[in-house]
């Protein structure tokens, strides 16, 4: 026997790979966000579209047989998005963006039309001046103390202030004012009072810049921000789903209802053809016992008119021979008279 050899092909299809945490962009730096093929697929012929669905056009950019398409793109990524080039062969389909706006923090969707498979990409921005408005202190002579007040604008996202005295400890203040300008960055200010006696170093941030803790801190405090945007999607996206179940559930009921209805009627249709099946073989039957009952009596008429009518024949023969006989008679009678009638 020649053995049978069977060779089995399996295709893997290539998932996109995105950044698992909210991705931290600087205003007016450059930022990548990240979108990788798994299993790497040459990525240089296939259409890779970037867009936010809450923009419309949607896209940001759109790479179709190796050529960007600059008229489908919203008119704000003009000249500001790229690929990769050198990467997409290995199936790095990742987005530059550059110069950084406020306007461009938002969800942003990675698509491959082929592969039937997007990936989301959550972008925050975080932005800090390199001076701050310098703090403006006043003294107020009527008393012992010194009332120190701080501006500081063109902050995003919304920070938060606080006094420290020069051992690193919280003073106690007012909480701070915070107003977002028409440009979307946010101006702070605060407002503390401490003793003339207290003895304080005073550091201006806004000359010295942005500590690299304080940097951290910002940046875990818009990443918090983004979390909770994205645990509150996710829970509404798991309610509209539960949704969607109960309201599916409901559909089913009703049809397995719809069914049963439909169900019962075709048993009922059977059951009513049955018996007309039924009835119509009855009725045959006794149409049957008709036509022979009828025969036999049609018989028994046609030997009862059978023997009438020989009886009538025999009866007729024997008045037709009566008449015959006075015919006759009556004949010889009329002869007579006229004999006797011409005698006299």
């Amino acid at each position: 026997n020649t053995p049978l050899i069977l060779y089995i092909f399996v295709c893997l299809q290539s998932q996109l790979i995105g950044p698992l945490q909210p991705i931290v962009a600087m205003i007016g730096h450059d930022v990548i966000l990240p979108c990788q093929l798994d299993p790497a697929e040459d990525a240089t012929v296939m259409t890779v579209e970037w867009a936010r669905p809450d923009l419309e056009p949607r896209f940001v950019h759109v790479l179709h047989d190796g050529l960007e398409l600059d008229e489908k793109k919203y008119h704000l990524y003009m000249g500001r998005t790229s690929l990769l080039n050198n990467q997409l062969m290995y199936g790095d389909v990742s987005l530059k963006l550059a110069t950084v706006k406020l306007s461009d923090e938002g969800k942003y969707k990675c698509f491959i039309p082929t592969l039937s498979k997007e990936i989301s990409a959550h972008v925050i921005l975080q932005h800090m001046l390199s001076a701050a408005s310098s703090p403006v202190l006043t003294i107020n002579k009527d008393t012992s103390a010194v009332v120190l007040d701080c501006e500081s604008k063109g902050w995003h996202p919304k920070p938060e202030l606080f006094w420290l005295d020069g051992e690193g400890n919280l003073l106690p203040a007012g909480a701070p004012e915070t107003v977002r300008g028409p440009d979307g960055l946010y101006t702070v200010s605060s407002r503390v009072t401490v003793e003339k006696s207290h003895s304080n170093k005073l550091n201006n941030l806004g000359e010295e810049g942005p500590t690299e803790e304080e940097r951290e801190r910002q940046k875990l405090m818009a990443e918090k921000e983004v979390k909770k945007d994205v645990k509150h999607e996710e829970e509404q996206k798991k309610e509209n789903e539960r949704k969607q179940r109960e309201e599916l559930e409901k559909q089913l009921t009703k049809l397995e209802s719809e069914l049963k209805e439909v169900k019962k009627n075709e048993e009922t249709e059977k059951k009513l053809k049955e018996d007309a099946e039924k009835m119509k073989d009855e009725y045959k039957e006794l149409l049957r016992k008709t036509n022979l009952v009828l025969k036999n009596r049609g018989s028994e008429l046609e030997i009862r008119l059978t023997s009438t009518q020989k009886k009538t024949m025999k009866s007729s023969e024997k008045k037709d021979g009566k008449v015959k006989a006075v015919a006759e008679a009556l004949k010889e009678t009329n002869a007579v008279f006229d004999e006797v009638q011409r005698k006299f």
